[in-house]
């Protein structure tokens, strides 16, 4: 599996609980640049609408050999349709209502031909617990 991006910043700021992949509908200009590797899931996050899930503010820049190139048509932070099974889609909304959670995308890769995206049941971490993650950190670098 080739990872194409990577939300190193969720694992900071949010405790993961459980996570899930996902494919992604993408058009065939989106796949072609994110094969170049024009995708970012930094500022991401996905969220459930009428039993569907999407993928809010993720960026993919505009395929410049694209026919819509230049024609002022901007779709780079479109939302995009998450594919995940009706049961997983029910299972994830109980647990985000009930225990306030949030989903968030972790990574981009992929598995075959395919476009995965692995987005993650999370809660917010409180500041102490963010200090306590850094100190962890030093720690296990001034070991090796």
């Amino acid at each position: 599996m080739k990872n194409v991006a990577e939300n190193r910043r969720a694992r900071f700021e949010y405790t993961i609980l459980n996570t899930y992949e996902a494919g992604i509908v993408l058009t065939g200009d989106e796949i072609k640049a994110v094969r170049l590797g024009h995708f970012s899931i930094s500022d991401c996050y996905a969220y459930i609408k009428n039993n569907e899930c999407f993928l809010r503010n993720s960026y993919i820049k505009e395929y410049s050999n694209s026919f819509e190139a230049g024609r002022g048509t901007d779709k780079t932070r479109r939302d995009r349709k998450l594919l995940l099974h009706a049961e997983e889609i029910a299972k994830i909304k109980k647990k985000i209502e009930i225990e306030h959670l949030t989903l968030v995308p972790t990574r981009a890769y992929f598995s075959g031909s395919n476009l995965k995206v692995e987005i993650a049941v999370a809660k917010g971490k409180k500041l102490y617990d963010k200090r306590e993650t850094i100190k962890q950190r030093e720690l296990d670098r001034k070991l090796k």
